[in-house]
């Protein structure tokens, strides 16, 4: 550091914030220690008193008087006990000497944010964290003030799948968690902490960048039981420090098909920063399942909502050049809801994501190559998504699943819908692509392909590929969780049950399209049919 050289103040006294310990005069000292990091020092004059050591990247100095200021510190050492949100009154002789202090933990903590600092964990980190070199400020900032609130905690703990699955994995696997070191990745409102504590963890840190971390330290104090084995860390994993190297993770760093909110990639930096080698992640594995499906009320609900913009005398305006930007932007979205899995039209494929052994670059772009067999004929509407997460217990083996036609969860399924459906006849192989790329908003950009080999003459000989293709925006999904979905079939369709190809019959006889869609409210808007919607199309509107 440029200002290597030492600085004291002879201090009238410190006194800890809440302790009944009476106050005893003491020396600050900046300076900068062996392996660079600067650091600020308070040494009572009582040779018996332990000295205070903060460290300045996570301190804030405030001003109670003219003569008196608190310090108030995230990480704070008291000879080989590391403590966590702890404060210091500090009194002065004088204004002056209260300006000069001020100034120096000004300088001294300014040139820390310049250089880079070197972490006990052995990591370099800078001011500018990895988290905030990836996601923009904006992003941030409302994802961090959506996670502060407890109603949102609220809809999180009341999924009573997610928190009585985490709860049976944890319990289940008590030989995981007895007298080992824990850390809560994320940890909201703390009841994951609390499921370790009640396991037997020896200590759980908790770490939490949202106004959650107060919600979550009433809450642990509220425990006493189990909040004294409990230290609540307000910051990201990104930039805190811990005292001590972890024997198990734990986490729930899921979003809507697993990967959205990018919080996978804070649960892999965790994993490197504080996990024991051999230490055990909860959850270890991920998997997203992919299967193509037919909806036809899906795909004409959509395609009705652009239908405002054919209008061609709204108000004495004619709406119809936006149609087709209009179209194209509700097709970008991703449906989230929970569907029938009747409605899935082969079986399913997986892509694995093992979070003990990916690197967090890996999580950056997501390439999977796609193959089908349907198993019946029908209109292909798009690939349904859904994921799954392993806790390997020691003792128990435990799946979390977000799977159509099981337990609904907060999460639902997800389901990315063509523009342009492809048909199929069963046994018909479906090939394709899912490319997901990363984005600063803390999601993806996907985008899908579907094909299928047309039947009819050369088909053996490679014969014709009808494709169709869309780009979506995880950030910006099609929320349709509250949406009627009937799933009546029409008397001219079958179920479409996820069954193999081989116990299918083949059926030459394809869909037809319904000669009819039930009739709209009048406050609904215009509405289509089918057969006119596929007129549309064939006109370039």
């Amino acid at each position: 550091m440029e200002n290597s050289k030492a600085q004291e103040f002879a201090l009238v006294s410190i006194s800890e914030l809440g302790s009944s310990s009476p106050s005893s005069p003491a020396v600050a000292r900046f300076s900068a220690a062996e392996n660079g990091v600067a650091e600020l020092r308070f040494q009572p004059e009582s040779e018996s008193a332990a000295p205070v050591i903060v460290d300045l990247q996570a301190a804030k100095l405030y001003k109670l008087g003219p003569l008196q200021s608190v310090c108030i510190s995230e990480g704070s050492d008291t000879g080989k006990e590391k403590l966590y949100s702890r404060g210091l009154t500090i009194q002065f002789k004088n204004e002056e000497e209260s300006g000069a202090f001020h100034h120096a933990f000004e300088q001294w903590k300014t040139e820390l944010v310049v250089e880079a600092k070197c972490l006990p964990n052995g990591e370099l980190t800078s001011s500018k964290s990895k988290f905030d070199d990836k996601i923009e400020p904006s992003s941030a900032k409302m994802y961090f003030h959506y996670y502060g609130q407890l109603l949102h905690q609220q809809n999180m703990l009341q999924d009573y799948v997610r928190t009585g699955t985490y709860y049976a994995a944890v319990i289940e696997n008590r030989a995981d968690f007895t007298g080992r070191v824990v850390v809560d990745v994320g940890a909201g409102s703390g009841i994951l902490s609390l499921f370790a504590a009640q396991a037997g963890a020896k200590h759980v840190y908790a770490v939490e960048a949202s106004e959650m971390a107060e919600y979550a330290r009433k809450l642990i104090a509220g425990n006493p039981s189990l909040g004294q084995r409990i230290t609540v860390i307000k910051g990201k994993v990104e930039e805190v420090e811990l005292p001590e190297k972890a024997d198990i993770l734990i986490s729930e760093p899921m979003g809507t098909l697993l990967i959205n909110e990018r919080m996978l990639e804070t649960y892999v930096i965790a994993r490197d920063r504080f996990l024991q080698p051999n230490g055990k992640m909860f959850p270890g594995v991920g998997r997203i399942h992919m299967a193509p499906f037919s909806d036809e009320y899906l795909f004409v609900e959509i395609a009705n909502k652009a239908l405002f913009w054919q209008q061609q005398n709204y108000y004495g305006v004619d709406l119809t050049p936006l149609y087709g930007s209009a179209f194209e932007g509700y097709f970008s979205q991703p449906v989230v809801d929970a569907f029938d899995p009747r409605l899935l039209v082969a079986p399913s494929m997986s892509h694995v994501i093992d979070f003990s052994k990916i690197k967090e670059e890996d999580l950056y772009e997501f390439d999977i190559p796609l193959r089908f067999v349907a198993s019946v004929g029908t209109r292909v509407h798009g690939l349904a998504c859904w994921f799954d997460v392993l806790f390997g217990g020691s003792t128990v083996q435990r799946w979390l699943t977000t799977a159509p036609g099981s337990p609904t969860t907060h999460w639902y399924q997800l389901r990315c819908v063509l523009s342009q459906p492809i048909y199929v006849m069963a046994g018909q192989e479906i090939t394709g692509r899912l490319h997901m790329i990363a984005h600063n908003a803390q999601s993806y950009t996907i985008y899908l392909t579907l094909s299928a080999k047309m039947w009819g003459p050369g088909a053996e000989q490679g014969g014709i590929i009808q494709s169709s293709s869309c780009k979506l925006d995880l950030k910006e999904p099609y929320y349709r969780m509250s949406q009627p979905q009937p799933y009546v079939m029409a008397q001219d369709q079958q179920p479409h049950q996820q069954l193999h190809s081989q116990d299918v019959p083949i059926d030459s006889q394809d869909f037809e399209d319904p000669d009819f869609i039930p009739q709209p409210s009048p406050s609904s808007g215009p509405k289509i049919t089918l057969a006119e919607f596929a007129r549309y199309k064939s006109s370039g509107l």
